[in-house]
């Protein structure tokens, strides 16, 4: 379990760092965008990511 943990982990990061990579302008705006919503708006933003993620690793797992 712990290689697929790292290789989640890994996958997260090269996701996340292609926005700053390809686009740093758009990315910079869109941070800056997001920063200006309100801490419930971003707290249900967050809340669905986490969902979906979860349902996504569920899936993942339980289709072995």
């Amino acid at each position: 379990m712990g290689n697929e943990l790292w290789l989640a982990i890994g996958l997260v990061l090269v996701v996340e760092g292609l926005g700053p990579m390809l686009v740093p302008q758009k990315w910079r705006a869109m941070v800056s965008e997001m920063s200006l919503l309100s801490d419930a708006t971003l707290r249900r933003i967050g809340g669905c990511l986490v969902v979906a993620g979860a349902v996504i690793a569920y899936m993942m797992l339980s289709s072995k």
